[in-house]
């Protein structure tokens, strides 16, 4: 079996009654990846990961981990670790039993327990804090405590639901440099489902973005970042302006419009970032209809003939007032190039 496909899911449908939350998805997931399972609510993503770990059957389809179906095997019995959002931590348990309870529950006692419960306090650094009990810990603190729970049973894959967002802002650049460096010291395949691309961009070796119960894209961060296949991702990773192109024009809420430069060939749409926009030249007209302060940025919502757009320049530079009206340009040169509508 090739590491490529160390986890795969072969034409997996997977059912609420009548109701189809992912039909007929097939995903290979390689040895030691870090994954992001990325969408908005509602999207399959945290279903696929129950059944990923067992806690939902499916309608039909296969799921093979490291050569084995695992299809029909329990959740007690496949290896897979689940992190949960709420961390599941017992209050009146002290951090080493917490993180010790799985193992009990499999027989293992003795110097063999205390060696894999101190290894795993030792690589989510909480060594120190093996007496304390889980209210006396911070949010992220917790957090590593239900990792290392997992970890400890030392299964093949790991699974984090929404595992950051609990925590405020800080606490969550802190986490994300944890997960990543517990990660890559463990060699772990780990797979995280989140709504926040931001979350997901900056921690996953690949993301698949899911939409309606399928898979929308996969690809490497920098992939998703800069090269959206549709109007949703694209739109999902901030570009903010998508239009459909037709003949070599832009569909817009008005009609077709022109283009500023001929139409890249094979595209059926574009994409712009609000920061792609370039304000106070070009063929293009609109009315400053919103601004506001975001730092380093200043952002414009624009009434046009186009449709509303957005617009960003640095807050360094004059404001632009309500009602002003600004010629702005649409480069082609900058847009992503979309392969599909649908």
């Amino acid at each position: 079996m090739s590491d490529s496909r160390y986890l795969s899911l072969e034409k997996l449908t997977l059912s609420y009654g009548n109701t189809i939350a992912v039909g007929d998805m097939n995903l290979d997931i390689g040895k030691g990846e870090l994954v992001a399972l990325l969408g908005p609510s509602g999207c399959g993503k945290t279903t696929t990961m129950r059944a990923i770990a067992g806690l939902l059957q499916p309608t039909s389809g296969t799921i093979r981990l490291d050569g084995v179906d695992v299809t029909r095997v329990s959740a007690n019995k496949r290896a897979v670790g689940l992190v949960f959002q709420s961390y599941a931590l017992f209050p009146h348990l002290n951090v080493f039993e917490n993180v010790a309870f799985g193992l009990r529950l499999k027989g293992i006692r003795g110097r063999d327990l205390e060696n894999r419960v101190e290894g795993g306090l030792k690589t989510v650094g909480l060594s120190d804090f093996a007496s304390r009990k889980p209210a006396e810990l911070s949010g992220g603190q917790q957090q590593r405590v239900s990792l290392a729970r997992s970890m400890v049973m030392e299964p093949k894959v790991l699974l984090l639901d929404e595992p950051l967002s609990n925590l405020d802002a800080r606490l969550r650049l802190e986490m994300r440099a944890e997960l990543q460096r517990v990660q890559k010291q463990s060699g772990i395949t780990m797979i995280f489902v989140t709504h926040d691309q931001v979350e997901a961009l900056a921690l996953a070796d690949r993301i698949i973005v899911m939409l309606n119960g399928a898979i929308e894209q996969i690809g490497t961060p920098e992939e998703i970042y800069n090269h959206p296949v549709s109007p949703f991702v694209a739109d999902f990773v901030g570009f903010e302006n998508v239009f459909a192109l037709e003949n070599g024009k832009m569909k817009t809420t008005a009609g077709m419009a022109d283009l500023s430069s001929d139409a890249p060939g094979g595209a059926v749409g574009l994409a712009w970032r609000p920061s792609m926009v370039a304000l106070g030249s070009g063929p293009y007209q609109g009315t400053v209809r919103g601004s506001s302060f975001a730092g380093g940025t200043r952002e414009y919502l624009l009434d046009t003939p186009l449709g509303p757009i957005k617009a960003e320049t640095d807050a360094s530079l004059a404001a632009h007032e309500f009602g002003a009206v600004l010629n702005f340009d649409l480069p082609v040169a900058k847009a992503a190039q979309l392969s599909r509508l649908g």
